[in-house]
């Protein structure tokens, strides 16, 4: 049974938002701007982030959008496998719940998500921040990733839940940010 997301035992991690696929994906610049206040409420929470990027040479870079909003220090860790569980470094920062987004939604984040449910680790993934060139594939790998036993979340869902509480110090500031 999924338990609710507590900020002592969960890390977000953003896969592979990078420039390649601005012109790719359609509905890019709304996900882009999605994982972008997402990151900066995660931020305002102190929820670890991690960023992968899928061949930057190829790819390029972490869509500037989402940089510009993440803390100086955010970790950006390069991978060639499409699940990000083929990094060493990804793997050996993992805690026991990942909040997931990024694109693409059937190759990258579906792969990264079957294997930390493998792996025993809580995968909360926020639908409204992941995307894939074609509705059907991201309707596939949605399908693929709950069958699975990912927990279905969004951007919303996810910060009102780590907060718990309107008395939250940080919920004003938290609010602000998603109105």
């Amino acid at each position: 049974m999924a338990e609710k997301l507590d900020i002592s035992n969960c890390i977000a991690v953003i896969v592979d938002v990078q420039e390649a696929f601005r012109s790719a994906i359609p509905d890019f610049a709304l996900i882009a701007s999605r994982i972008a206040l997402a990151g900066r409420a995660f931020a305002v929470l102190d929820v670890p982030i991690l960023v992968t990027e899928q061949y930057p040479q190829g790819l390029g870079r972490t869509a500037e959008e989402i940089v510009l909003s993440l803390p100086d220090d955010t970790e950006y860790i390069e991978k060639s496998t499409f699940s990000a569980l083929g990094s060493e470094v990804f793997a050996e920062k993992l805690k026991s719940k990942v909040i997931l987004c990024g694109v693409e939604t059937h190759v990258c984040v579906m792969q990264t998500a079957l294997d930390l449910v493998e792996k025993g680790i809580e995968v909360h993934l926020l639908t409204d921040s992941v995307a894939s060139r074609f509705e059907h594939d991201k309707q596939a790998g949605l399908a693929r990733m709950l069958a699975a036993g990912v927990i279905s979340s969004s951007t919303e869902m996810a910060l009102f839940e780590l907060m718990k509480d309107s008395k939250h110090e940080k919920f004003k500031e938290i609010q602000s940010l998603i109105k």
